[in-house]
């Protein structure tokens, strides 16, 4: 099956495998329990950050994307995320990021995702 929502809180309890996008395109890909735990993309985190938590001592930077959201039939150039994003580069303005299987079966489209500690929610 394929279920397709926005709320990652009711993802969570009924999907297996995840697949994050934006502007049309899949930025990651993982089973669900990799994905809330360990996220690989910033948009991911995002998301993540946004699902409401009853866990009192559930911490963490406060994820808020700034900027208003891209035209899908005039996306900017490079990662399309960037404009948003609070690690971009230049690198991220400019050149579209390749499709790389960073962990077994966890799939991303970022320049950095090497390179960041990004926080889930497991």
């Amino acid at each position: 099956y394929l279920f397709i929502a926005h709320d990652l809180a009711v993802v969570e309890h009924i999907s297996d495998r995840i697949a994050v996008m934006y502007l049309g395109r899949v930025v990651e890909l993982a089973d669900s329990e990799t994905l809330y735990a360990r996220p690989l993309h910033p948009y991911t985190e995002a998301l993540l950050d946004a699902v409401p938590s009853t866990d009192p001592d559930r911490t963490g930077t406060k994820v808020i994307l700034t900027g208003d959201v891209p035209n899908p039939a005039n996306p900017p150039s490079g990662c399309h995320f960037h404009p948003r994003c609070r690690y971009a580069q230049d690198i991220c303005k400019q050149k579209t990021p390749e499709w790389r299987e960073l962990e077994p079966n966890h799939w991303v489209n970022c320049h950095l995702a090497e390179d960041l500690d990004l926080v889930g929610v497991g």
